[in-house]
């Protein structure tokens, strides 16, 4: 991937790349650990956890009802994107009890990917929130589960109220090379928002 006109790739290594944090968000049970999983060249830390009847209320498993874990602190996994750009994956908990934590997470993020369950939109409202609240640029990733059903991106747009100019790609978290498209997808976004910053000047 070209990175001229990336203004902001992130900081030396000290073996000539550049790391660059980014989150991986998204609602309860949308699939981030499981991104984080097939796309890490690296065996990624998970926190994991066993979901519990008692949590089940609390958790709201509409939808979800064959999930066992849950993420009650974070995800972490790294990749490198060409010889010159590493990322380093942050999941946050999906759950809202978790929440709370976000705003550490955040901290030194250039961007994000909003992971999207077709089958439960308002599942991710409040993660597309925060990246707004936070001002951190984001893609939207489509998560495609076994029983979900095709829609059109102008109609997810206008359900998710997401700006124009903000990515919307399908993936399946699954594959690594579909969730590695997500990240570049994610990439060249901030790129574009560079580069328009620059002509603004």
């Amino acid at each position: 991937m070209d990175l001229k006109g990336f203004d902001h790739p992130g900081r030396p290594t000290g073996d000539g790349t550049r790391s660059v944090k980014v989150m991986i968000a998204g609602g309860f049970g949308t699939g981030k650990t499981t991104l984080v999983r097939s796309v890490s060249d690296i065996k990624p830390l998970t926190t994991e956890e066993t979901l519990t009847q008692a949590s089940a209320d609390v958790d709201h498993l509409i939808g979800v009802a064959d999930k066992t874990e849950t993420t009650v602190s974070l995800d972490f996994g790294k990749i490198g994107i060409n010889e010159k750009l590493v990322l380093y994956l942050f999941g946050t908990p999906g759950q809202e009890r978790f929440w709370f934590l976000w705003n550490g997470l955040f901290k030194g993020a250039l961007g994000a990917v909003v992971l999207v369950d077709t089958r439960r939109l308002a599942s991710s409202f409040r993660a597309i929130e925060e990246m707004e609240r936070q001002e951190v640029p984001f893609v939207i990733a489509l998560n495609v589960f076994p029983d979900s059903q095709e829609h059109p991106i102008d109609e997810i747009r206008d359900a998710l109220d997401i700006a124009p100019h903000i990515p919307i790609v399908a993936c399946d978290a699954r594959d690594r090379a579909s969730s590695r498209d997500v990240l570049v997808a994610l990439i060249r976004h901030l790129k574009e928002r560079s580069a328009v910053s620059v002509e603004s000047r």
